[in-house]
């Protein structure tokens, strides 16, 4: 192969990203870096170097690593709450609350990259990717089936909300705790997860009351 063959293969193995291609290469590096290290842990000149671009091009597509940061987020809270979403097909609440359950731990097992940095606090003060709104959003996805389960049994409906963050708060933490001991089995912590919340829902006072206060409290 001649001098001016090789340079001309060369040039044909660069290819030039189009703005979109570029955009989504520095998501998917971003998204990577963010999990593994943290917001603060990753700087610019990282990202633009694994990409192999300069800091102008990150700068460009998102304005700084807060912008990218906020991109990533807001991608991983659509998917989440799709796939939660998505899982609730009908059914007996039972079913909608395993559903919901395995939904949740299905994204963490299969997003665990994406599922490390809604976990975090985000340090973007826009960005609504903290871990509390996380749960909020979720629990939004689900408060109406409670809503409907609460008046078909005579309690007050309007609690629903607050017990909508309760349950997925408790799936949403346990979660977190078996992203890093993968024990037991996905579906065994489902049924156990499901175990406690439809059980402990199935016995629930209308109006309870502390079995004990302390005298400060009012009575």
């Amino acid at each position: 192969m001649t001098e001016s063959s090789r340079r001309g293969g060369s040039r044909a193995g660069r290819v030039r990203m189009t703005g979109k291609e570029r955009r989504e290469q520095l998501i998917d590096i971003g998204r990577t870096l963010f999990a593994e290290r943290g917001f603060d842990a990753t700087s610019v000149e990282e990202i633009a170097a694994k990409a192999g671009v300069s800091k102008p091009v990150v700068y460009e597509h998102f304005g700084g690593k807060e912008g990218l940061y906020a991109v990533v987020v807001d991608r991983e809270m659509r998917i989440l709450l799709d796939g939660v979403t998505s899982a609730l097909t009908g059914g007996h609440p039972r079913e909608l609350l395993e559903q919901a359950a395995f939904g949740l731990l299905d994204y963490i097992e299969h997003s665990t990259d994406g599922f490390q940095i809604l976990v975090r606090d985000s340090p973007v003060a826009q960005s609504t990717g903290t871990f509390a709104s996380l749960i909020s959003d979720i629990a939004s996805q689900v408060e109406h089936i409670l809503g409907l389960e609460f008046a078909s049994r005579g309690y007050d409906p309007k609690l629903a909300p607050m017990y909508a963050q309760m349950l997925v708060g408790m799936v949403a933490l346990t979660g977190q705790w078996w992203l890093d001991v993968r024990t037991p089995a996905k579906s065994e912590v489902a049924a156990h997860l499901v175990n406690l919340a439809w059980n402990g829902l199935s016995g629930l006072e209308p109006n309870p009351r502390l079995v004990t206060r302390r005298k400060s409290d009012p009575s």
